[in-house]
């Protein structure tokens, strides 16, 4: 139900968004990328890491379980003193934050929007499913949203994609390819986006895995395809990102 209201209230925006630009025709004026504002917002695939307790042979040890979840993530651009602010529930860690630092600097060089009298908010909300948001995965997602509020152009809300962001707009590799793209089917995506440094992936050793146990010192798998091995075994279109412009041409 709550994914079916963002989704709707996305939907809103995105005619108020399309109205704005008719006007805009009409009057021959652009309201948008001068006004210092905008919002946009997606739904993010992440992954939780939890301790079990698990049987092994005539003992009980304890293992990583790694499992895909999904935040929505936010972000509102509005007039102030070209802050970088990022509002968590639950906890942020510090990485976060600099990949929010770096979405932002990348947004403003690719739009040539000066944010220096703007305050860059991002807000992120994964309910009860993770204990805590930290790492770089995150960036190249926050680099979109940011350019699409900039410019006021709509996100398609059927694809989700994972990545970090460099400074030149360099999507990197991230982890959990498997279970962000399970959380990603789950809550209804039918387009994943991943960093090409990612197209080879390591799969479970059986079945499609929502959540996977990690054991130390197991031998290294053989690594397969993550476009054929997800599209198979999950059900969900993978498509291949390098750059932001990767990004933008699939998801604006």
């Amino acid at each position: 139900m709550l994914s079916q209201m963002n989704i709707r209230l996305n939907a809103l925006s995105n005619e108020n968004t399309q109205l704005l630009s008719e006007v805009n025709k009409v009057t021959g004026t652009d309201q948008s990328l001068d006004t210092g504002t905008g919002y946009a917002s997606l739904q993010a695939p992440a992954v939780s890491q939890s301790v079990q307790n698990v049987v092994r042979g005539r003992g009980i040890v304890q293992m990583i379980v790694q499992k895909g979840s999904i935040m929505n993530i936010s972000v509102e651009i509005e007039p102030g003193k070209g802050r970088v602010l990022v509002q968590t529930k639950p906890l942020m860690g510090v990485v976060f934050q600099g990949a929010a630092n770096t979405a932002v600097a990348v947004a403003g060089n690719k739009t040539g929007f000066d944010l220096s009298k703007s305050d860059v908010i991002f807000s992120i909300d994964s309910g009860n499913q993770i204990s805590e948001v930290d790492g770089p995965s995150a960036g190249a997602l926050m680099t979109l949203l940011a350019i699409s509020a900039i410019e006021k152009r709509p996100i398609n809300e059927t694809l989700t994609l994972t990545g970090t962001i460099t400074a030149d707009g360099h999507v990197g590799a991230i982890g959990g390819v498997i279970e962000k793209a399970t959380a990603a089917k789950e809550n209804g995506k039918t387009l994943f986006l991943i960093p090409m440094e990612n197209q080879l992936i390591s799969p479970p050793s059986s079945g499609t895995a929502v959540s996977r146990i990690f054991v130390p010192a197991q031998p290294v798998q053989q690594q397969v395809s993550a476009k054929d091995y997800v599209e198979k075994n999950i059900g969900i279109q993978v498509s291949y990102v390098n750059t932001i412009d990767d990004i933008l041409a699939k998801a604006l």
